[in-house]
């Protein structure tokens, strides 16, 4: 095992671990930044074809060029040893990394709620399509269904779009009534509202349902087009239709990546890690921002991100100038949280034979029956296959009210020889 050290260590390449980096990295001391993927940039930034277009993101990757930052990619974080060191998996081994600050920006991933046909082929994530499309999948005339919750959809579809797809509808699961509040909403914050309506202005052409949720997908059959197709029921406002496609698109907002501020012990609350006005947690020299503390957007993550870089690296007074700016942008999250709150009705989706945990093929029926996600694994495995529970997790924690599992390392499959 290499063995290495750095005055900052930052977990996440992401907007919030890249500004972090450029914030810390003229500080004096030295900076690492280690991610699990090829190339920094996170899932916000991910390279298309290895070539990230934000320039946002072109200008932090410049800033850690110039600075004293040690980017380390493909090292997947697995354990901590409990005096500041953690251990990550990389192509050429296992490398252990001790620290004497810790700032974690592991980001968030996207939520699945099982339906009847959720595990069919041709249904993705709607990040995960968009992440496959960026990688060289070709969505040329392809019809997509994209549906769940939260603004991301928005995203997808546009994405999605402007590669040759045929969007077909986007159902959203939130009410039209809170959907317009929040909108309403936006002109306390007027670079979003232009945004939006940039947005809605690509999309129109394509529909878009609020109080909408897909309720079955059966297929993928053969069609008159000689083309394998599926067959998506949907639901809005008691009526259902169903709707052939392509694909399906499917995501219900995002929950934050909190397996690794779990194993170092920083308090949780309400789902996201809590933290003081230097994005500082519970545990002494250990720092979060971005998602991990909330899903709030981009410009929120930078500003986390930022802060916590300065204050862990010293520079208290400029992480001060901050706090304002940053509590306006967390406002924005929880916005978010209340309008695309998850409806009663989608936890009546699941049937007895539906899946729950697809890595050990997990029916509804095994585990409706428990009272702790514990329990569950013991009898039946659910959540001990490859994702280590971050699909299923989820899922049961919003069906059967299951708290969060434990969590110990490794929390990522590992190669035996490096535990």
């Amino acid at each position: 095992m290499n063995k290495t050290s750095t005055d900052i260590l930052i977990v996440g390449a992401g907007p919030a671990g890249l500004a972090a980096a450029a914030a810390a990295a003229n500080s004096g001391g030295t900076v690492t930044l280690i991610d699990e993927n090829p190339r920094a940039g996170g899932q916000i930034w991910r390279a298309e074809l290895g070539k990230i277009r934000s320039p946002a993101a072109s200008k932090f990757l410049r800033a850690l060029t110039q600075g004293r930052v040690d980017l380390i990619n493909s090292a997947t974080v697995f354990a901590f040893s409990g005096d500041n060191t953690l251990t990550a998996q990389t192509p050429g081994g296992s490398i252990s990394i001790s620290c004497g600050k810790m700032i974690l920006a592991a980001g968030a991933r996207e939520r699945f709620l099982p339906f009847p046909g959720w595990t069919l082929p041709g249904v993705f994530g709607a990040g995960g399509l968009q992440a496959l499309v960026k990688g060289g999948l070709s969505i040329e005339n392809k019809r997509i269904v994209v549906a769940g919750s939260g603004p991301l959809l928005l995203a997808v579809a546009d994405y999605l779009k402007t590669h040759g797809a045929t969007v077909l509808v986007i159902a959203e699961q939130a009410s039209a009534a809170k959907i317009r509040r929040f909108a309403r909403g936006l002109w306390r914050q007027p670079e979003k509202m232009v945004q939006a309506a940039a947005l809605r202005a690509r999309l129109i052409g394509i529909p878009y349902k609020p109080d909408t949720w897909i309720t079955r997908c059966r297929g993928p059959r053969v069609s008159k087009r000689l083309a394998r197709e599926l067959e998506v029921t949907i639901k809005s406002r008691g009526s259902s239709r169903v709707i052939e496609c392509d694909y399906v698109a499917c995501g219900f907002h995002l929950v934050p990546n909190l397996e690794l501020p779990m194993l170092l012990g920083c308090q949780i609350r309400d789902g996201s890690v809590s933290v003081g006005d230097h994005q500082q947690t519970s545990v002494r020299d250990v720092y979060c921002a971005g998602e991990l503390t909330g899903i709030a957007g981009i410009e929120s993550s930078l500003i986390e991100g930022e802060i916590a870089g300065l204050a862990a690296s010293g520079q208290t007074e400029k992480a001060k100038t901050l706090i304002k700016k940053r509590d306006a942008a967390t406002g924005f999250g929880r916005a978010l949280d209340h309008t695309f709150a998850l409806r009663p009705e989608l936890k009546h989706l699941v049937e007895d034979d539906t899946l729950i945990c697809r890595c050990e093929d997990v029916s509804y029926a095994q585990v409706k029956d428990f009272a702790t996600f514990r329990e569950a694994k013991l009898q039946t495995r659910c959540g001990m296959g490859p994702c280590q529970g971050r699909v299923c997790g989820p899922a049961v924690e919003y069906l059967l009210g299951w708290e969060p599992a434990s969590v110990r390392p490794p929390i990522f499959p590992v190669k035996m020889k490096y535990l």
